[in-house]
């Protein structure tokens, strides 16, 4: 079975972090995220995989190489113009031609069980399986609507009261025959321009309710939030990457210090991500904040969905 690994988003809720890289190549505990991806589908025999790319398609190919590493042997496919999650199938239409495949979103971390999914699919002879995830937080994620094991309706937002919502996780279990439904050479979304059409048509969209752990990068907030949850899972209360210098009078908590970070004595750093090459001078604090060098955004325009942060000497800080 082959899988596409859906790279190609600008990360722009994730700015600024995703100045100089594109979202799933952001390192989450030294692992670049999309590597996540790659090991959770190796994990499950599914070791061909598509990456698509479009935003600093450098940062992927280099954080991933050839996959080896990750267990995968990868196929890179650029898209000049960004095509959305469908049109992305449309762009590697020939790996998927005559097999199941799966399509998961890159900016995932997961342990949802992969096979029960797939078990689901073929029991419901579905032309797509969607898994979904109860929202028991009921975060801003769209409530899918489900009936007799068959998705019915996406859209709204989730309210405070009443049954649990079940939300998509960006894993996707497809048929060829979906590619008949995806319009050829233009920007597409699965959501909204095909799975619609496909259920209007009388195709059957499964819904596989999972259970298990499952986290979802794609703001500052959640980086970092999600970021401190590993850490502290696995006892630690900062990363730190390569040629990371911390003085031994700093204090450095529930942190993520990317490559050549130096944090000056008497310095206070909690709840924080310094990116590379950033240098925080002796005694001063950053709390709760994300911080990246001024040299890397000055002068830039912020996208529109990217939080305000303001310039503090040599680096630029984003307040959470």
């Amino acid at each position: 079975m082959r899988a596409i690994v859906l790279s190609a988003g600008y990360g722009t809720r994730l700015w600024p972090l995703t100045e100089d890289r594109t979202k799933p190549a952001i390192p989450i505990l030294g692992k670049p995220l999309v590597g996540y991806v790659a090991e959770y589908l190796a994990g499950y025999g599914i070791d061909e995989i598509v990456v698509n790319l479009h935003h600093r398609p450098e940062s992927v190919r280099r954080a991933l190489g050839d996959g080896s590493r990750f267990g995968v042997k990868l196929h890179y496919v650029e898209e000049p113009v960004i095509l959305g999650t469908s049109g992305a199938l449309d762009n590697t239409r020939k790996f998927f031609e005559r097999k199941t495949f799966v399509v998961v979103n890159g900016k995932i971390i997961t342990d949802i069980d992969l096979n029960a999914a797939i078990e689901t699919h073929r029991t419901m002879n579905a032309l797509a399986t969607l898994v979904l995830v109860p929202n028991v937080r009921r975060e801003r994620f769209s409530v899918v609507e489900t009936e007799a094991g068959r998705i019915k309706n996406f859209g709204r937002m989730p309210v405070n009261e009443g049954p649990v919502p079940l939300m998509f996780t960006g894993i996707h279990i497809m048929e060829p025959r979906i590619l008949e439904y995806v319009p050829r050479g233009v920007f597409s979304d699965s959501v909204t321009d095909v799975y619609p059409k496909a259920m209007a048509n009388g195709e059957i969209l499964a819904a596989h309710v999972a259970s298990g752990k499952w986290r979802e990068l794609s703001t500052l907030k959640r980086y970092l939030d999600i970021s401190v949850e590993l850490l502290r899972e696995e006892g630690k209360s900062l990363v730190s990457g390569a040629s990371a210098l911390i003085s031994e009078t700093a204090t450095v908590a529930d942190s993520v210090l990317w490559d050549d970070v130096e944090v000056g004595a008497g310095a206070r750093i909690t709840r924080a991500v310094l990116a590379d090459n950033v240098k925080i001078d002796a005694g001063e604090v950053v709390d709760y904040a994300v911080v990246v060098p001024r040299r890397l955004v000055e002068g830039k325009k912020p996208p529109e969905k990217a939080l305000s942060g303001h310039f503090r000497g040599e680096n630029f800080i984003v307040p959470l």
